[in-house]
């Protein structure tokens, strides 16, 4: 288990408190009352101490007594010795303050150095199997800048998840069944016929992209008018077998190049062929949660939480896409057995959310496992003006043509700098500005200037290998800033898993080289004593660790010149 001198310092606080309680009530100077539950945090201001306690103002009612009054005897009674704590003091209504001896921060600097790549990582997860399904864009046709979006949210997600302690697989739904498919063999249907002399207009609700043209005039190169003469039907499914593994293989190539790979990519045709969708329906009525109302099938969600009832099959005998989507969560949480199941979707399915927990709550699934992160819009911008065309195509941005214009590594940070449930403004000029202005290139100028740093000490023979904490001596607030915030890390992998936030990691990472420039720029290392020289230098690699290896997580790079 790695170390985590955080939490460390917290348990001894509230067991520094609760040994000078049961002193206090041993000597009879407070009542024998059960002990109320009270919290340890750490100060937003460092002056406050270190770490705070609450519990004489949480116990005020127990105790009857003035929270400052009681705060002042704890104070008196609590033993340091032997513990991380070197005094205490009361502030406020009764706040008790702890102060650290220096060995923390040392302690904290050689932790993240000893366990370099697994600094930070926890045990949250228990080994849990997760599944976070993302992205899972339409394969009719290109990605847009919401897929963009939704994916480096999901594929963080997936690897935050995985530095608490999960098992987590990555999965992409392919939904190659249903209207869009059919509405897609449609579109490439009048295409082709159109290449020989067909004056049939496009539908307004079909596709009407060049992808589609070009679709159709790569499958007449390759089988000339053999179709012409064929059926509609078999017409059709002949150009969407043709096209629809084309365009799943550039969602995939487009992914992979965003540094997205999949444990699974999973077809919604296989539910309807292996007969999984026609039995969820059955699954369904069996248990008595279905009726029929003008020769459709209904599920009675409303009985489940949600705030109608929903069409299972329509009155043609045709399932809705309601049907296949149960099959499919049914598959992930039944049939693979994963604890949890994630959808990364856009703002516009917050009504899904219910129904989908309703039809597994009425097969006997437990609804808690399956969560669903909802992703707000993006608005690209530059010079300040919305942007929706590209330069280059003069089309809308799609996820490839936005990686032509940005650096990648500005794409996956940008996108999770802010909550999934919050509106993102992405502005292109920042993206691609090299300056303090960009967030991306600040942090990893932080980590180049670091390897730069210790290169050229190296060069001169100094290096940090073996260090023993009471080595190290801290004594600047610049320094122990940078040291606070390094020990919060395993609390803050903690806290965005549990939210499922990744943007949490973008933010502690920015917030860590600013705290990072500010002692460089305030704490001399060359020519001090060689205790001061080694302890920054201890600090400098400490940082370096923790920025490579969240931007590791971010699968952004780390670069060690710039």
């Amino acid at each position: 288990m790695n170390i985590n001198m955080t939490e460390k310092a917290k348990s001894e606080v509230k067991e520094i408190v609760m040994n000078a309680l049961g002193q206090l009530i041993a000597d009879g100077k407070l009542p024998a009352e059960p002990l109320p539950a009270f919290t340890a945090e750490q100060p937003a201001d460092s002056s406050h101490g270190d770490f705070s306690c609450n519990a004489a103002l949480a116990s005020a009612k127990t105790f009857r007594k003035n929270p400052r009054e009681t705060a002042g005897l704890i104070a008196e009674t609590a033993v340091l010795d032997g513990t991380l704590f070197d005094r205490i003091e009361v502030a406020g209504p009764g706040f008790i303050n702890f102060f650290l001896k220096p060995l923390w921060f040392g302690e904290t600097v050689t932790a993240a150095i000893n366990e370099g790549a697994d600094y930070g990582k926890t045990d949250l997860g228990g080994g849990k199997r997760v599944l976070v399904e993302f992205v899972s864009a339409n394969p009719t046709g290109p990605m847009h800048i919401g897929n963009a979006r939704g994916g480096a949210i999901g594929d963080c997600l997936a690897s935050l998840l995985e530095y608490a302690g999960y098992n987590v697989e990555r999965e992409f739904y392919v939904n190659d069944a249903g209207n869009q498919v059919n509405k897609f063999g449609l579109s490439l249907d009048i295409r082709y016929k159109q290449l020989f002399g067909s004056t049939e207009e496009m539908p307004e609700d079909s596709y009407h992209g060049q992808d589609i043209i070009d679709h159709a005039k790569a499958f007449a190169d390759k089988y000339g008018d053999k179709y012409m003469s064929v059926s509609e039907e078999e017409r059709r499914k002949a150009l969407v077998e043709y096209a629809l593994p084309i365009n799943i293989q550039g969602l995939e190539t487009d992914l992979l190049k965003y540094r997205i790979k999949y444990d699974t990519w999973f077809k919604e045709s296989s539910l309807h062929e292996s007969g999984k969708v026609k039995e969820i329906v059955e699954m369904l009525k069996e248990k008595g949660v279905t009726y029929e109302k003008e020769g459709a099938v209904w599920f009675k969600a409303s009985d489940f939480g949600d705030d109608q009832d929903r069409v299972l099959v329509r009155a043609n005998g045709v399932p809705t896409y309601f049907v296949p989507d149960i099959a499919y969560h049914y598959n992930k949480l039944v049939t693979r057995g994963f604890d949890k199941a994630i959808d990364i979707l856009g703002a516009d399915h917050h009504g899904y959310i219910a129904r989908m927990k309703a039809a597994l709550t009425a097969l006997g699934v437990d609804a808690s496992k399956l969560d669903i992160v909802i992703m707000q819009m993006v608005r690209l911008v530059r010079g300040g003006e919305t942007v929706k065309l590209s330069k280059r195509s003069g089309k809308a941005i799609t996820l490839a043509t936005l990686l032509d214009e940005i650096p990648m590594d500005a794409a996956r940070f940008f996108f999770n700098l802010r909550d999934p449930d919050t509106h993102l403004e992405f502005d292109l000029d920042l993206a691609i500005e090299e300056s303090s202005k960009n967030p991306v290139f600040y942090v990893q100028y932080a980590h180049a200037r670091i390897c730069r740093l210790l290169e050229k000490f190296a060069e001169e023979g100094v290096t940090v290998e073996k260090i023993q904490p009471s080595a190290l001596r801290y004594t600047e607030e610049a320094e122990l800033a940078v040291i606070r915030q390094i020990a919060a890390l395993p609390d803050t992998i903690n806290e965005a898993a549990s939210s499922y936030n990744p943007s949490r990691i973008t933010r502690y990472v920015y917030e860590l080289a600013q705290l990072f420039h500010k002692f460089y720029d305030s704490c001399k290392i060359k020519g001090e004593s060689e205790e001061v020289v080694m302890s920054r230098l201890a600090l400098c690699t400490a940082v370096k660790t923790v920025i490579k290896n969240l931007l590791d997580l971010l699968k952004v790079e780390a670069p060690e010149k710039m």
